[in-house]
């Protein structure tokens, strides 16, 4: 936990945070913290700065605020994104968040299995909590849009041009041999299928769409691992 992130009703006073639970045990436990100490944190939604410990015991922490200082911009970058296996889902919804993804979009495909729609981690508490952990990982304070489409077609068909817009659309996909456009204008749109690919259908549909093909060469990478590496090549 790099941000103690704050929520509204953890204020008793403008300029006061009272904490328990998780968060309480972190800094407890972890940053060792003591009487005196600062941390960085953050409101959700808000400004981020100092708190300085005012009491920390077994059943709360309270913090002194000062929030003086702007978070990070977001990246202007919209994630379509196959629905991952569920124990992978937690790290990409994470991860998308840290690197500052401004959009998140968990899409059916082929080769996602309906099982995964009915997992518990795509409860919305869970998409919630993984993203809020993102933010304090990365010290932000603003959560990402994040929203499902569970129809692969309507959504690529009548949704993802009008997302790509003027900006840029790239999909994901390997033996295509192409290289990330060398103009790319902003915002940008990707597309990561399942980690075995888009089928051939649904990669054409990509393509109607205004994406552009682009290919991480003959090796076949986690979802994870896939999103860290196309994102540092277009940004």
């Amino acid at each position: 936990m790099n941000l103690v992130l704050l929520f509204e009703e953890d204020l008793v006073a403008p300029s006061c945070a009272r904490l328990s639970g998780r968060r309480l045990a972190h800094v407890r436990e972890v940053h060792r913290a003591k009487i005196g100490d600062v941390l960085t944190v953050g409101l959700l939604g808000g400004r981020m700065g100092r708190g300085r410990v005012r009491r920390l015991d077994a059943e709360a922490l309270e913090l002194d605020l000062e929030l003086d200082q702007d978070v990070p911009p977001k990246l202007p970058l919209t994630l379509v994104i196959a629905v991952p296996r569920p124990k992978v889902l937690n790290r990409v919804v994470a991860a998308a968040t840290s690197l500052g993804v401004a959009r998140i979009v968990l899409v059916n495909a082929w080769k996602v299995e309906k099982a995964y729609w009915a997992s518990p981690r795509m409860q919305p508490g869970n998409l919630r909590e993984q993203m809020l952990l993102g933010l304090e990982q990365a010290k932000d304070t603003v959560l990402p849009d994040l929203r499902l489409a569970r129809l692969f077609r309507p959504f690529v068909e009548d949704e993802l041009p009008g997302l790509v817009g003027q900006g840029t659309g790239v999909v994901a996909h390997p033996g295509t041999g192409e290289a990330p456009p060398k103009v790319r204008a902003a915002p940008i749109t990707l597309a990561i299928g399942p980690e075995g690919g888009w089928i051939e259908a649904e990669f054409q549909s990509l393509l109607k769409a205004g994406l552009r093909p682009l290919d991480l060469g003959p090796r076949i990478l986690r979802t994870e691992t896939a999103l860290a590496a196309l994102v540092g090549r277009l940004f």
